[in-house]
């Protein structure tokens, strides 16, 4: 292996080879505007076409419900934003763990005095307390639920089947955030009752810049960006073609091979867990890492040691990218949002190891040796 391990899948994952063969062979041959109603614009507008039908038929929607967006981040404000605008919201119910995407936008509306927000409270692992959720939607039926499926800093699940039963039953609009899950875990659709969606190519090995919105036929929202009649009236502006041709290449091949990746990155964090504990003397993680949380993330607390403010700073000059939080938030000195609302104790450094296909054993065996001598505390065989 090299002197270098990547750490930080869950902030962007490298590009599948495939996927870049596909975007180059593109760039190449095709160049039409896909707006433009001669040979070269049609021929481009097909290709769109059948990577919105990919889509679709991968997460069992139609592909009338696909809808391109530059990121998660559009389509989550995409989806918070339209629900107050056109389907009547009046009360949004949250978690103070959400991606900044969510909590920011519907502090905003918020202030604006748009919507309401009311936060459901959090058990002591991180998870969503469902019964409170209940409660709350009892209170505020109607409203829109937004939860994401997988915390982007804990790695811990949301049951959505679950809270898509809950919001059935109480006539809510449930927003998922699924930016860390799409690619990684199966979603379907028909399955699960779920009114939006959010994706970004970059967390399945597909490239940064594109995703998608998923909405639901149920819900008759007006464009979100005026200026064009791209995405059917929805989104102005050219499409990202490359973009979106990479994007349904990734989400393809990250379907196809689900289960030898689980299987593969499952391993390395389990095998990190146990290296962590057998090394290091008052380790914690946080959140859910050994129950119900995501196979590529896991988020650890280091006993209090003199070098916390710089032991993410240490890592990376010995040669491991990893994160502190959401990496959305790096270069701000503000502390994860998410940690504070677990309470966990600020003394202890936390860092964020998130795993891809490419990670392996000898990595994380490397990454254990720096933090050893980074904490000054005895090898353990």
């Amino acid at each position: 292996m090299s002197n270098k391990v990547y750490f930080d899948n869950a902030a962007t994952t490298p590009l599948d080879k495939e996927v870049i063969a596909e975007m180059t062979k593109m760039m190449e041959q095709f160049y039409g505007n896909p707006s433009s109603t001669h040979a070269h614009g049609r021929e481009v507008r097909t290709f769109i076409e059948e990577a919105r039908r990919s889509v679709a038929k991968l997460l069992n929607c139609s592909p009338g419900e696909i809808f391109f967006t530059s990121g998660g981040t559009e389509a989550d404000n995409m989806a918070i934003r339209k629900s107050v605008e056109c389907l009547d919201v009046k009360h949004i119910i949250t978690s103070a763990i959400e991606h900044h995407a969510v909590l920011h936008t519907i502090e905003e509306l918020h202030k604006q005095e748009k919507a309401e927000m009311h936060l459901v409270n959090l058990l002591p692992n991180g998870h969503i307390d469902l019964l409170h959720l209940e409660t709350l939607l009892q209170q505020y039926p109607q409203a829109l639920v937004s939860l994401m499926h997988s915390n982007n800093e804990l790695g811990n699940l949301l049951d959505i089947d679950r809270v898509g039963e809950l919001c059935k039953q109480y006539q809510a609009i449930f927003h998922c955030d699924t930016v860390q899950t799409v690619g990684h875990f199966p979603i379907d659709l028909q399955k699960t009752h779920i009114d939006f969606i959010a994706a970004g190519a970059h967390k399945f090995r597909g490239p940064k810049g594109v995703g998608f919105i998923y909405v639901s036929s149920r819900n008759k929202i007006n464009p979100y960006i005026t200026g064009g009649a791209q995405e059917r009236n929805m989104r102005g502006g050219t499409e990202n073609v490359y973009g979106i041709i990479g994007l349904a290449k990734a989400l393809q091949l990250s379907l196809k091979e689900l289960d030898e990746e689980q299987k593969h990155i499952s391993g390395i964090k389990s095998y990190m867990i146990e290296k962590l504990k057998a090394n290091i003397q008052g380790i914690q993680f946080n959140g859910d890492a050994e129950g119900y949380s995501s196979y590529t993330v896991l988020n650890v607390s280091f006993p209090p040691t003199p070098i916390a403010e710089m032991m993410l700073f240490k890592l990376d000059i010995a040669g491991v990218s990893a994160s502190g939080g959401s990496a959305c938030s790096s270069g701000s000195n503000v502390g994860s949002h998410v940690l504070t609302a677990l309470g966990v104790d600020s003394n202890r450094p936390a860092v964020r190891f998130s795993f891809g296909k490419q990670n392996t054993k000898e990595e994380v065996d490397f990454v254990i040796e720096k933090l050893v001598d980074m904490l000054k505390v005895k090898v353990s065989a």
